[in-house]
């Protein structure tokens, strides 16, 4: 099974995956903003500057999916905020190809609370780089927030911002223990 654990910057999703694979330690984790950063380094950027509208990015993303599949069969967690409907459609169906079992997780929650998350959070060491991370952040906010309405329907919506991570993990790990044969995890 995959999950893809989506939503916005800072609702969660990295934190919800490590709490998963804590409760669960076969689960492996695979985090596509590693293949971001090598696709930054290797090939010409976008004229956005986002490495997700780099065809190269998507289509290794996926290729990673298949290659640990092939070699591990654990459940793969990916948590990755994807919010343009054609990229989403794009790596889902890619991961549906790599494993039929996947559960898309949309995380939520208040935008005053996202944004202070993003002011808190501490995601490079150079002061420069940090706040210049948490201004792209905060500038993707609703961006992020109203693709909550665009999710594909069978994606399951958790309220990052009412539980804490633990509940989250709780809650998906039930869904899976409820789920039909052929959509549980290994």
């Amino acid at each position: 099974m995959i999950i893809w654990i989506n939503g916005p910057f800072g609702a969660g999703k990295t934190t919800l995956a490590r709490k998963l694979q804590e409760r669960r330690p076969a689960f492996l984790i695979l985090d596509p903003e590693e293949i971001g950063f090598v696709v930054k380094a290797t090939v010409p950027r976008s004229a956005s500057g986002d490495y997700q509208d780099l065809p190269v990015w998507r289509s290794l993303t996926i290729a990673a999916l298949a290659e640990i599949r092939r070699h591990y069969p654990q459940d793969i967690l990916v948590p990755m905020t994807v919010v343009r409907p054609d990229y989403l459609d794009e790596l889902l169906a890619g991961a549906r190809a790599v494993d039929d079992r996947l559960v898309h997780v949309f995380l939520h929650l208040d935008a005053s609370l996202l944004r202070a998350r993003i002011q808190r959070q501490a995601m490079h060491p150079d002061p420069v780089r940090n706040a210049q991370i948490q201004q792209w952040r905060t500038s993707n906010i609703d961006r992020c927030l109203t693709a909550r309405a665009r999710m594909p329907p069978d994606t399951l919506f958790l309220d990052s911002g009412i539980h804490d991570p633990d509940d989250l993990a709780g809650i998906i790990l039930d869904k899976l223990a409820h789920a039909p044969p052929q959509c549980r995890g290994r």
